[in-house]
C-alpha cells in the first residue's frame, strides 16, 4: 500500500512564509472550477462486477479566507433523482460536503468521499489544465485525474480506488458546468 503524506505534515521546510508556498498556477485552476457542474458518472464495482450510471451534482465554492494567500473551498453534492446505488452501496454518501483548501501543492481535507477522516491529497500539475490528486486513508488508495475541457465549460474525471491494495472502485465522471 502506498501512503502519502500520512504524518499531516504540513512543514514545507525553511520557506515557509506564504509568497513561497502558495502557488499561483494551482489557485488559478481551482478558480476556474467553481460553480456548479452536472456530473454524469459511471461506477464499476469491482466486488459486485457491477456498473452504475448516474448522474450527480457538485457545486465548487470559493470561501472567505482571513489571509488574502489563503485558499479555502467548499465541495457539495447531490444526487439529481433518487437512486438505488445508495441504498447497495451504503459507503457512497448520496449528499454530502467538504471544505479543504490548499497548501503548497497539497489539498487539506476536512474529510473524503469515502470516510469521515480528515487528510491531504498531493496534487500533481500535468498541464494548465489538467491535476492528479493523490490521497490515502485508512485501507484506501485514490488517484484522481481532473481535466478541464473548451474553456471550462467541461471537465473529465477518472477516479481509481484501492483498497488494500486491490481495485475496487473505477469512476467515470462527464461533468458539464451549469453555473459560474
Amino acid at each position: 500500500m502506498v501512503v502519502i503524506n500520512q504524518s499531516k505534515n504540513f512543514n514545507h521546510g525553511e520557506y515557509n512564509s506564504p509568497e513561497i508556498t502558495i502557488d499561483s498556477n494551482l489557485k488559478r485552476w481551482f478558480s476556474r472550477n467553481i460553480g456548479l457542474w452536472k456530473s454524469n458518472r459511471t461506477y464499476f464495482l469491482e466486488e459486485e462486477k457491477k456498473t452504475y450510471n448516474l448522474c450527480m451534482f457538485i457545486n465548487i465554492e470559493a470561501l472567505e479566507s482571513k489571509k488574502k494567500w489563503e485558499s479555502n473551498y467548499k465541495f457539495s453534492w447531490y444526487p439529481e433523482k433518487k437512486y438505488s446505488f445508495f441504498e447497495e452501496n451504503p459507503r457512497y454518501k448520496e449528499k454530502g460536503e467538504m471544505r479543504a483548501s490548499i497548501s503548497g501543492h497539497q489539498l487539506i481535507r476536512e474529510n473524503f468521499y469515502l470516510s469521515n477522516v480528515n487528510g491531504i491529497s498531493n496534487i500533481k500539475q500535468i498541464d494548465e489544465h489538467e491535476m492528479i490528486f493523490e490521497s490515502s486513508y485508512e485501507d484506501w488508495y485514490i488517484l484522481e485525474h481532473t481535466r478541464l475541457i473548451d474553456e471550462d465549460n467541461y471537465r473529465y474525471r477518472i477516479i481509481y480506488s484501492w483498497n488494500k491494495n486491490k481495485l475496487k472502485i473505477v469512476e467515470n465522471h462527464h461533468e458539464i458546468k451549469i453555473i459560474t
